[in-house]
């Protein structure tokens, strides 16, 4: 990857981490520790890779992002906030009452979401329909769409994961943020989804590892998605969860805690300082 792009992507995906603290801060709720982990990875699909247009949000012949782990939508909105699609300061009303942005993604009233989503298991779902529909449609679009790992414990994901191998969609990217970690531990005490990779593999997807936190990765990751035909790709992303924030990072209590004010005020320092190196 470029050197100068890279730096551009890594200073775009700090400020989406500070929207992250700043709208789970000022709504005392939130999942902060996932949507940290998603951070970089929405920066490149935004500003990088997806074709959209913020001025006509609903544009036909847009790619399409369903984010089926729906409640890391802090990572969704700060990003979508960057790239213009709102001004930043609704970030810091995220789950008021009345606000555009709740607490999960809601394609009704938020410019720039695709899919609204929450229940887990059922995003990917639908955006297997978005693939099927821009096959029937000879549409060029491509669908992504993020899943959590703790998600794949849903028995409609391996549905869903069967239909798209089935029907060939191959117009279909989905992400898996294996970061390890869920709401009640590690992934591997609960119910584990292990081995990812192997069970994408005998549905019949193209799969890809790829480290969620290094630009030139991902860009290699999803270099080598463009070129397959034929069959969906599932790109499992290595992440830290609350990564960028010293405090957070693999703690499993971060999966649904909003930071009080001490804890806030160091996270946007350490963010701040890592947005002035990078801007330095």
């Amino acid at each position: 990857m470029d050197q100068m792009i890279k730096k551009q992507l890594q200073i775009i995906a700090c400020k989406v981490r500070i929207g992250v603290i700043e709208s789970t801060y000022n709504a005392k709720s939130g999942h902060p520790g996932g949507s940290l982990s998603i951070s970089d990875l929405l920066t490149y699909l935004y500003f990088a890779k997806m074709n959209i247009n913020v001025k006509n949000p609903k544009m036909h012949e847009r790619d399409r992002l369903v984010l089926s782990k729906g409640h890391c939508a802090p990572a969704l909105y700060s990003v979508l906030a960057q790239k213009g699609f709102f001004d930043e300061d609704e970030l810091k009303k995220l789950r008021h009452i009345g606000a555009m942005l709740q607490g999960h993604p809601d394609m009704k009233g938020t410019p720039g979401v695709d899919m609204t989503t929450g229940s887990l298991g059922q995003g990917i779902s639908a955006a297997c329909g978005m693939a099927l529909s821009g096959r029937v449609s000879n549409d060029d679009y491509k669908v992504y769409a993020i899943l959590g790992d703790g998600e794949l414990q849903e028995g409609q994901v391996w549905e869903a994961a069967m239909f798209a191998s089935h029907y060939k969609l191959d117009n279909l990217i989905a992400i898996i943020d294996n970061n390890g970690l869920q709401i009640d531990g590690r992934v591997t005490e609960i119910c584990s989804p292990e081995p990812i990779t192997d069970k994408f593999k005998s549905f019949g997807w193209h799969t890809i590892l790829m480290d969620a936190h290094d630009f030139d990765d991902i860009e290699r990751a999803f270099s080598e998605a463009e070129k397959i035909s034929g069959k969906p790709v599932a790109i499992i992303q290595k992440s830290i969860k609350g990564k960028g924030v010293s405090f957070m990072e693999n703690e499993v209590s971060w999966h649904g805690q909003a930071p009080n004010e001490e804890q806030y005020k160091q996270a946007i320092m350490e963010l701040n300082e890592q947005l002035k190196d990078l801007e330095g």
